[in-house]
């Protein structure tokens, strides 16, 4: 019998949503995704704690910002050693409304990769989609550094990332869920709003329908997935950010899972060709109340998981000073 995981495979490239090594063996994605929190847990087990002493013990004069490039490379060095495709990696989310700052550390990155012997066709740089990072991967791109735009909850954000011309987008299922479940309060239908007619499922089909109509080349990845309902929902997106836990749950399951997204049937609903500038963007995304809210928490979420782990390297430094 087929598994869902296997089915799934044959409509949409999976990625592991982790910065466990282990899980990336067992569940073979194709690429895979990090952000702070997930090197933030990662380095607080045991198994990985080793990767935080020898970055600190390699550049003892570096600084804390050095540093955790440093570790944020070293992670993604060892998945490319598991996977056959790309890693992302993210600037830090602290400078997400600073374009400059956020190109000079992704040129930073990019160069510790190609230090390390690693192409940079093999990295992405995750940048969160507010106007500045859109606008820092719009050069990125130019200079061949590939581009990977996150905490994205809206048809706004995706276009202007279109017109930047990203690789990829992740637009987040979860955290638009969790939004509208909050909201809707004791009034929520759990089984109404369940599968294509979740909220955050709606939300990336209507960016896969906007990007197939209009032949853009950026590519889609669904992330922050809540349940398995949702990712066979978006079974037919170019790609899908997926944890252990539900990469777990795919594939002690068996059974097929139907194409769900498919860029013919989206020529047929697409929304109308929006253009795209500053006073656009700003005016649309602060219409939009739930993106706006999430944009902001996510940012403050791995703000604060940045600050840790600042931490952290420090007191590794200091122990081994």
């Amino acid at each position: 019998m087929t598994t869902l995981l296997e089915s799934l495979r044959q409509h949409t490239t999976v990625v592991a949503d982790t910065g466990d090594f282990e899980a990336m063996k067992a569940f073979r994605p194709t690429d895979a995704t990090t952000n702070p929190s997930l090197i933030l847990k990662a380095v607080q087990q045991e198994q990985y704690r080793y990767l935080l002493e020898k970055t600190v013990k390699a550049a003892p004069q570096a600084s804390i910002t050095e540093l955790c490039d440093r570790l944020l490379v070293a992670f993604g060095s060892a998945i490319l050693d598991i996977v056959p495709g790309r890693v992302s990696t993210e600037v830090d989310a602290r400078l997400s409304f600073d374009s400059q700052a956020s190109i000079e550390r992704a040129r930073t990155i990019i160069e510790l990769y190609e230090a390390a012997g690693i192409s940079r066709e093999r990295v992405l740089i995750k940048l969160a989609a507010t106007w500045e990072g859109i606008q820092a991967a719009r050069q990125l791109e130019s200079e061949g550094i590939h581009c990977n735009l996150t905490l994205l909850f809206s048809l706004t954000q995706a276009v202007a990332c279109a017109h930047a011309n990203v690789t990829l987008i992740s637009p987040f299922v979860g955290r638009i869920y969790d939004w509208y479940k909050k909201s809707a309060g004791s009034s929520w239908d759990e089984a109404a709003n369940a599968g294509v007619n979740d909220p955050g499922v709606k939300s990336v089909r209507k960016i896969f329908n906007y990007y197939k109509t209009y032949g853009i080349k950026t590519e889609i990845m669904g992330a922050s997935f809540r349940n398995i309902g949702q990712i066979q929902a978006l079974s037919g997106c170019d790609l899908l950010t997926i944890s252990p836990a539900l990469l777990a749950e795919l594939q002690e399951k068996t059974g097929e899972v139907p194409l769900q997204l498919d860029p013919e049937y989206a020529k047929d609903v697409a929304p109308e060709w929006r253009a795209n500038n500053e006073i656009n963007f700003r005016t649309r995304l602060n219409d939009n109340a739930m993106a706006t809210e999430k944009l902001a928490e996510g940012i403050r979420l791995f703000t604060a998981d940045a600050l840790t782990l600042d931490q952290l390297i420090t007191q590794v430094k200091t122990q081994q000073a």
